[in-house]
């Protein structure tokens, strides 16, 4: 927190600053600036980096995520809003304890915010950048987990087999083709290999999907983020590999959520689908 509270000349002068630099919303960037930053060069600094371009998250060093304060550092994923609809699906499959592990798991921002709403929770995350890794540990190893540097599957510990209850897979998603389209915020300033999904943009999500029945205990759940229109090939990678299939929407939040779950003792899936929020249809 800044030493002093900033001057009404202060914070016109960063608002200023930000809407020259296009920022749409100056005033709010212009708060969170403010009251991140400890001195004035501090504050100097952050608005010559937003105004160049830098992601806000990346400037403050944190994002807002279903309430917590997720550390976010220079190029590494910044967890979207319109996400915190899949961690809401995951609350109400899990119960009140669970062992939940988190693949692709950027900053660990799913994995956390999960783990934050359980009594009791088993919390293992995991991705193949050594930036997110570092990121991650920040903020899963506050919530007790543990984080691992990997492809997928391979740095989880072999103790997990069979027993995961909550698989969170937010699989980067986005055909290869269509990398070159996404705003410069993710485009020069997140890891690629946090967005690129290769040809149709489920190349990785169809090697978590693959490999998730070794991985998940009867009746456990593995959920992912899609976009609306690869929903049916993404359905069927989940069948293929032997889970049932519900899909999950939020409108105002255009999210879409694939749900699968493998074979076993009583799904919770239908009570869930009942508790919580966002339209609900069976896979394709």
């Amino acid at each position: 927190m800044p030493s002093a509270a900033p001057s009404c000349e202060q914070r016109t002068a960063v608002v200023t600053a930000l809407r020259a630099a296009g920022c749409v919303f100056a005033e709010d960037e212009a708060e969170l600036i403010l009251s991140t930053a400890r001195t004035p060069a501090e504050v100097s600094a952050m608005v010559e980096r937003r105004a160049g371009g830098l992601p806000l998250e990346h400037v403050v060093g944190w994002a807002e995520f279903r309430g917590l304060r997720i550390a976010v550092d220079p190029g590494v994923f910044v967890p979207r809003r319109r996400t915190e609809f899949l961690v809401a699906q995951a609350a109400a499959l899990a119960g009140r304890e669970a062992v939940v592990v988190d693949l692709c798991c950027g900053s660990g921002a799913l994995g956390a915010a999960l783990a934050t709403g359980l009594d009791r929770v088993e919390l293992h995350a995991a991705d193949i950048d050594p930036a997110a890794v570092r990121c991650a540990r920040r903020n899963v190893e506050a919530a007790g987990g543990e984080v691992y540097e990997g492809d997928l599957y391979d740095p989880l510990p072999g103790t997990l087999r069979g027993r995961v209850g909550v698989l969170l897979a937010n699989v980067p998603y986005v055909p290869t083709r269509d990398v070159g389209l996404l705003p410069a915020e993710a485009r020069v300033h997140e890891a690629r290999v946090a967005l690129d999904g290769g040809s149709d943009g489920l190349d990785v999500l169809r090697r978590v999907t693959a490999g998730a029945p070794r991985w998940l205990a009867p009746g456990g759940h593995l959920l992912f983020e899609t976009s609306e229109g690869q929903v049916p090939a993404a359905v069927k990678a989940v069948e293929q590999a032997g889970l049932t299939a519900r899909v999950v929407e939020d409108d105002e939040l255009y999210a879409t959520v694939v749900i699968g779950t493998w074979p076993g003792s009583a799904s919770r899936a239908s009570s869930a689908a009942s508790a919580s929020s966002g339209s609900s249809r069976p896979g394709a």
